[in-house]
């Protein structure tokens, strides 16, 4: 959103009007206009936080098993958004109205954020399953980051008509070009240096049969990127178990806050010293931070339940700058070993504003 144009100030003598005279008037505007507004509009609103490493309904919102663990201090939030219309149910003019009127607010069409043709049921089982595939992948990106080994296991589940590779059902991705497969990231990474070069892929079959096909892959025509056209299946094995007490939270962009949770609750020592740190951004499990929606409205959360510093995924800079609350410092994160780092050396007493910032 553009800052408003300053205007000089002048003095003029007028008459002012009764108090009554202006609500009436501003309720006829907002009625009038709402009559004329497109009924399919989404409102945001800063959410509540959760701090990842702290207690969630009396229980540990992190909890960790099969490996020694440290009891952490201060807080890491992750924030979230209260969404109100589009499939979860039509949200009145005024409200919408109102939004645009409320820069602590906002409003847009539905289909900025929602297909169409999705239902109430597919939304919530679509941000469910972004939330589990995002603390999963947060476990995958601790763990690498503190180069602790695990195995991944990428099952066929299915495959485009037009498929590079004809594998079935049940079939299991071992190796690229001889070199054992470990995760999908290195897979992706394979299929974009290749080029479309041939590749060979190993994998063993339904019934245990290990077997070697060579494969052209093929270029998406919208996205540019090269692909086998399977549906794969991610089943991970970690050398340490994580359960999450949190619930009725859907969507991707808590992946960050989980991975540095996850991350201080295994490290020994006062990662946060003590402070109040607040963040946004979805993992991979490489590492990688990216973007999310909705975050001027996290950031006036994080600061209204006391959070004096936030991570910024570096993807989301040009919605941060000239959105920052008055006494919140943001930091610019595009990696976790960047948002461990912000992380420690405030949490030593280094200033947030001599660590990577948005600019604008």
């Amino acid at each position: 959103m553009s800052k408003p144009q300053t205007r000089r100030l002048r003095t003029r003598r007028f008459r002012r009007p009764q108090l009554g005279t202006v609500a009436g008037l501003v309720t006829l505007v907002l009625v009038a206009a709402g009559a004329l507004l497109p009924p399919k509009f989404v409102t945001e609103g800063a959410g509540p936080t959760f701090n990842t490493i702290g207690e969630h309904d009396g229980k540990q919102l992190i909890s960790i098993t099969g490996h020694p663990t440290y009891p952490p201090k201060g807080e890491l939030d992750m924030t979230t958004v209260y969404v109100s219309g589009g499939p979860n149910g039509p949200t009145g003019a005024l409200n919408v109205l109102s939004a645009w009127l409320n820069p602590d607010r906002t409003a847009l069409p539905s289909d900025a954020l929602y297909d169409p043709s999705m239902t109430r049921q597919q939304v919530s089982s679509q941000n469910t399953s972004d939330m589990t595939d995002s603390q999963t992948s947060a476990q995958a990106a601790a763990a690498t980051y503190l180069s602790m080994d695990y195995s991944t296991t990428l099952t066929v589940m299915g495959a485009t008509d037009d498929a590079a590779a004809r594998l079935n059902h049940g079939d299991v991705l071992t190796s690229v070009d001889g070199q054992p497969l470990k995760n999908y990231d290195q897979l992706k990474k394979a299929l974009a240096d290749g080029k479309g070069s041939p590749m060979n892929l190993g994998y063993t079959t339904s019934g245990g049969e290990k077997r070697t096909i060579t494969v052209e892959p093929t270029r998406d025509q919208s996205s540019g990127q090269y692909r086998l056209g399977l549906y794969l299946k991610s089943d991970y094995s970690f050398p340490f178990q994580v359960n999450y007490g949190l619930e009725q939270v859907g969507g991707p962009s808590a992946g960050m806050m989980f991975t540095l949770g996850i991350i201080d609750e295994l490290t020994e020592g006062d990662m946060t010293g003590g402070r109040h740190f607040a963040g946004t951004g979805t993992i991979d499990a490489g590492g990688k931070v990216g973007p999310i929606g909705g975050i001027r409205q996290k950031m006036i959360g994080a600061k209204s339940d006391g959070a004096s510093v936030f991570l910024a995924p570096a993807d989301n800079c040009d919605e941060v700058v000239g959105h920052i609350p008055d006494g919140l410092s943001v930091v610019k994160v595009g990696s976790i070993d960047e948002a461990v780092h912000a992380v420690e050396a405030v949490g030593q007493g280094k200033d947030p504003s001599t660590l990577p910032q948005c600019t604008g």
